[in-house]
């Protein structure tokens, strides 16, 4: 008596470790678009890849690269943040009113801290603003959309009655009142290169350590891929949320910083939509807005993408209301992509375990003929 063994259809393996062509090519979007926007740009304009407007550009790329890192541990856990752009301005008239002088009517006298004072007390207020955020949504359960929409609102509310609606000019600080240096962020050179992309660079070392080598990384992610399996495994879900939007609102304070030192000036209306800016640059990196996936790298190359997309277009003479549109679409066509990509992991992990079921029925088919 023969018997046929019924045989597994050959698998094809993946390209790219275990990814599809297509799949790599959604993981790298971020990479691929910015690779295009410089070859694109260098075309039009043979100032765009110059030594000095590529240094320039990246300074710019700082401010919404330091925002994007906080947002990004925020997005990381499935919540969002949309007071950042707000702390920037609010940030920037703290700075300035202590760098002018702070008038304290109670004991009649004028404070005039020294540099690091003011900068220590800006941070800490984008720190409020983050506890804030982070208290209003673990103790009162406020939707992450909800709470930082109400913040954001606060924050530039506050901006504007300190300073009464006006800007603050001429932060350069006085030597004799001890307050000097406060320029060195925005237009200080250590090495030739800007300040605020030696913060930037500082400021990603610090949130990739976080996020990959310490157990709070582990926290973070396990909340974003299932915030109840991960409170159940004994993660500090609160506590996670809580810090994460505290580190959000002291990045959003060291941007407003940075912006205000350069412009020698501070505006409360400084950081409007930067929040976007922000957000996009992380999406367009790679993170999902569903939480629990996400990378520094994505978001300091989304970062790049965003601000080389802005200068470049600035660079080449298109209007500034296309340049609005153009981000707008730039932002719709990240979704759409991160959830093509979703799609097709999705599809994939179903093709997997389909061809898994085959194989086990064959090998039982197989065993059952050789009995």
């Amino acid at each position: 008596m023969t018997s046929t063994t019924a045989e597994a259809p050959a698998v094809r393996r993946p390209l790219f470790k275990n990814r599809s062509f297509g799949e790599f090519l959604l993981d790298q979007r971020a990479f691929v678009a910015l690779i295009v926007l410089m070859i694109v740009f260098s075309l039009l304009s043979d100032h765009f890849l110059t030594a000095d407007n590529l240094v320039t550009m990246t300074r710019h790329v700082a401010y919404n690269a330091i925002l994007a890192l906080g947002v990004l541990l925020v997005i990381v856990t499935g919540g969002i943040d949309l007071s950042v752009g707000s702390v920037v301005g609010l940030s920037g008239i703290v700075a300035g009113v202590l760098l002018q002088g702070w008038e304290l009517s109670l004991f009649d006298v004028t404070a005039y801290p020294a540099v690091w004072v003011v900068i220590v007390i800006a941070l800490a207020v984008g720190a409020l603003v983050g506890a804030l955020n982070g208290l209003l949504i673990t103790r009162f359960k406020v939707a992450p959309f909800i709470a930082t929409l109400g913040t954001m609102y606060i924050a530039r509310g506050a901006a504007l009655l300190i300073s009464n609606g006006s800007t603050f000019p001429r932060l350069q600080g006085e030597a004799e009142l001890g307050n000097t240096g406060f320029s060195f962020l925005g237009v200080g050179r250590p090495l030739g290169i800007p300040t605020a992309i030696w913060i930037m660079v500082i400021a990603a070392v610090l949130v990739w350590v976080l996020t990959r080598i310490t157990p709070f990384g582990r926290w973070l992610y396990a909340t974003g891929g299932n915030e109840r399996a991960a409170e159940l495994s004994g993660v500090p879900v609160k506590s996670v949320k809580m810090r994460v939007y505290i580190i959000s609102g002291i990045c959003a304070a060291m941007a407003g910083l940075i912006i205000a030192s350069e412009l020698t000036s501070a505006a409360p209306q400084t950081g409007t939509a930067f929040e976007m800016n922000a957000i996009a640059a992380v999406v367009i990196g790679g993170a999902s807005l569903a939480g629990g996936r996400g990378t520094v790298k994505g978001a300091l190359i989304g970062a790049f993408v965003i601000g080389f997309l802005s200068d470049g277009l600035v660079l080449v003479g298109v209007s500034s209301f296309w340049q609005t549109v153009i981000k707008g679409l730039v932002i719709v066509l990240a979704v759409i992509l991160d959830q093509s990509q979703e799609r097709l992991k999705s599809s994939r992990a179903a093709a997997q375990a389909a061809q898994s079921v085959k194989r086990e029925a064959a090998e039982r088919e197989a065993s059952a003929a050789t009995a």
